[in-house]
């Protein structure tokens, strides 16, 4: 039946939005996966700003993808405000889907991400007392409902979804990862809390999260891990998922670096000196994890390709946990001034512009057919 609607779908009515069925469906399935392409795009913008190698016209680039992330911020949340008032009951049921729900991750880290590039690039354009005012309130927002989603998803997952001893995937880990998200771009504006109690509750708190999402995210991988060895790859439209794993390692490497350099600024030695340290001796191993994974997935990815990797909105899965790949080993080259890290950065870096670039422009190509506006139900992947 789905393939028998997609082909329906197909008929001729020009190029643009020709698989929907009318202009008004539009807005009918704006899912929060969508809010991973702000996700890419806004990493591509920050890793591009933190990079240890700043080549002439690098600055200006980030700063023009930081701008296109801000405003599919805007147009996507007022897509999505628009469809939950028009098909309410269809944006509440995907609380009760096993495998959307856990993507109500995504907009918290997409607004996070932009409000890090906004202070990072968009002082510039915006000037810093503006653009300090819009990352405060894009942090309060993402780390309040990242919170709440690193809470929610889990519980429901335990008490109402149909959860089979293989459903873990990578979506897993888009709930819990979010407040380590909080705890890195919280560390950008740690320098900006009156000093004193206030500086050090900030910075507690963001190590707190750092804690939080760290310990769940151990959790969820070993569950991926198990799943993997057990039950195999599976769905192939679910193999850009595995990518996931790596936001949580990249991203708690650039969390535990950025919160070490600022921690001087709250507490006094030992502790401030020890958690700089800490910054280094935690990475370095959980780095050498994540070229572990960074293999095993691209061998998988790189099997899936050969037989048939059907494009959809996972395929965003390929650039935010990259991008934190590169803002974590950036870090420790600013730690360690080791070349090993500076070079790693770069490359990873190229890798991640590379598969930004494919991903959006096939994004854009499925939303302006209309493609990637069908319920998940019709959509013909492919």
């Amino acid at each position: 039946m789905s393939t028998q609607l997609g082909l329906e779908r197909r008929q001729p009515r020009g190029h643009l939005l020709r698989d929907l069925g009318s202009p008004a469906e539009i807005f009918s399935n704006i899912t929060p996966n969508w809010y991973a392409s702000i996700m890419g795009t806004g990493i591509v913008a920050v890793a591009g700003a933190t990079l240890p190698w700043q080549p002439a016209g690098l600055h200006t680039a980030a700063t023009a993808i930081w701008a296109l992330a801000a405003v599919l911020l805007v147009l996507l949340t007022a897509a999505t405000v628009v469809h939950w008032c028009r098909h309410p009951s269809v944006a509440r049921g995907y609380a009760n889907d096993p495998v959307l729900a856990p993507f109500y991750g995504a907009p918290p880290m997409a607004m996070l991400t932009v409000g890090a590039g906004t202070i990072l690039l968009g002082r510039d354009v915006i000037g810093m007392p503006a653009a300090l005012t819009v990352d405060w309130v894009l942090w309060f927002a993402g780390t309040l409902t990242g919170l709440v989603a690193a809470a929610a998803v889990p519980y429901l997952q335990f008490t109402r979804h149909a959860i089979s001893a293989n459903s873990a995937f990578g979506g897993w880990l888009m709930p819990v990862v979010p407040p380590m998200v909080s705890a890195s771009t919280g560390a950008l504006l740690i320098p900006y809390v009156p000093a004193g109690q206030l500086r050090l509750t900030m910075l507690m708190c963001c190590y707190a999260m750092f804690g939080l999402a760290l310990i769940a995210s151990v959790v969820v991988i070993a569950l991926i891990w198990h799943r993997l060895a057990v039950h195999k790859v599976g769905d192939p439209r679910m193999v850009p998922t595995l990518w996931i794993v790596l936001g949580p390692l990249g991203q708690s490497i650039t969390a535990a670096n950025l919160l070490g350099g600022v921690a001087g600024q709250a507490l006094p030695a030992p502790y401030s000196t020890a958690l700089q340290a800490f910054g280094v001796v935690y990475g370095v191993p959980v780095w050498g994890f994540a070229l572990l994974w960074a293999g095993i997935a691209a061998a998988v990815t790189v099997r899936t390709a050969a037989e048939h990797l059907p494009f959809s909105l996972t395929w965003w899965s390929f650039t935010f946990p990259v991008g934190t790949c590169v803002t974590g080993t950036a870090g420790l080259a600013l730690h360690t001034h080791a070349d090993l890290f500076r070079g790693a950065a770069v490359i990873f870096y190229a890798g991640l512009v590379i598969a930004w670039a494919i991903v959006a422009v096939r994004t854009a190509r499925g939303s302006l057919r209309g493609h990637l506006l069908l319920a998940p139900h019709r959509m013909v992947t492919g």
